[in-house]
Formats: structure tokens, sequence, C-alpha cells
């Protein structure tokens, strides 16, 4: 594949952040007295904005959310963001992108702050040109919002980049920025919610992107 820049989201593409995201949520739900012993069930809560999936979930209204994220990262903060691990094979993949040359970036809702430490504790960091994400207060917690601001930043010409997720989310922040897309099927969404954006490509397994671009 031929783009020089490649965009990476964070958590379902690079790393499995199940246990921490879920636990936190979790914890989050009990101190507004909502109990959720199953973290399966929490699951969702993977990729998209956080704010707006716990309205959507609990039907809370803006305040009630957002003090729902407060504990959120409460938790996650402390412990929550080391209850991940890296994606096996991912570290090979970043080795060979650098090794061709290749500019490569983190795009994520999650906030930058906890994403710049992610990277940083698992040791993929040194791969990345930068890392963009959200900020606590939500500004671009939205990825059409998030890549704009990387585009205008980096001053890349969206042709020049492809932009790889596992979410929806992902999809349609590339799509309405002029970028090519790839769905990876081994994070969080379906396969059905991935193959509705039409993404430019989809990749069942971690081995599959890696030989896209060996």
């Amino acid at each position: 594949m031929h783009y020089p820049h490649i965009l990476f989201d964070l958590d379902g593409t690079l790393t499995d952040p199940r246990e921490g995201i879920t636990r936190s949520v979790q914890f989050a739900l009990a101190k507004l007295g909502i109990d959720e012993p199953d973290l399966r069930r929490l699951e969702h809560f993977i990729g998209p904005p956080l704010l707006q999936c716990f309205m959507a979930s609990y039907g809370f209204d803006e305040a009630r959310a957002w003090q729902a994220v407060g504990f959120y990262r409460e938790r996650f903060s402390v412990s929550g963001l080391y209850e991940n691990r890296v994606f096996e094979g991912v570290n090979e993949l970043l080795e060979l992108l650098n090794g061709q040359g290749r500019s490569l970036y983190i795009a994520t809702s999650k906030p930058s702050l906890f994403a710049r430490e992610i990277a940083r504790h698992f040791g993929f960091a040194r791969h990345f040109k930068l890392i963009y994400g959200s900020e606590l207060d939500g500004t671009r917690t939205d990825k059409v919002e998030l890549l704009a601001h990387l585009l205008a930043e980096e001053r890349l010409e969206p042709t020049s980049a492809l932009m790889i997720g596992d979410r929806k989310h992902d999809l349609i922040g590339a799509r309405r920025n002029g970028l090519d897309c790839a769905a990876v099927g081994y994070g969080f969404g379906s396969h059905a919610e991935l193959a509705a954006e039409a993404p430019t490509y989809h990749f069942a397994t971690l081995d599959e992107l890696h030989r896209a671009f060996a």
C-alpha cells in the first residue's frame, strides 16, 4: 500500500483495553448506584466517546454523564490504563512501517494524556511521530473533528494518509475527511458494523494487515 502517512486508532487496534475500560465503567456506575456485574455488557464502551456512551446507554443527561466520566477517570487514571495489552504482532507491524519510511500517528478519542501514557508504558510510543487524542473537557472526542485537526496540524494531504481502526467512528471520521480507511476485524467492532461503512480495506486479522504492507 502506497500511503506515506498511517493513522492508527488506539483501543481495539493497537491494544486490547477490555479489562481496564470495562472495570472503570463498572466502578463509575457503582458510584452512581448502578450495579453491573457482567463486564461483557460494558464492552460497547470501548471505542466511542465516553460521555455520549453513558448518555446513550443509561439515559443520563449531560451533567450526570460528566459525573460518570469523572468517576471513570478516578479509577482509569490510576489502574485502568495499565489493565491493557498490546495485540500480538503490533510491534512487528510498526517496525515494518517505520522501516519503510512511513510517518505514523495515533488518532484516538481517548484523552491524549492517557494515550501518551499507555504508549509510553507499553513501549510503542517510539514508533509514532505524534499521538493525537481528545482533551479532558471533551474537545475532539469526535473522530471527524479529531482527524480534521490532525490533518491541519501536520499539513497532510488526505490522499496521502490511511486511517486504520476497529469501530465505525474511525471509518466515518476518515471518510468525512477524505481519507482512505482500513477496518480491522480483530478489535471490538462487529463485521456488520464495519461493513456498513464501506471501508477502503477490511482486514480480518492483524496478520492480514501486516501482509498488506509487506
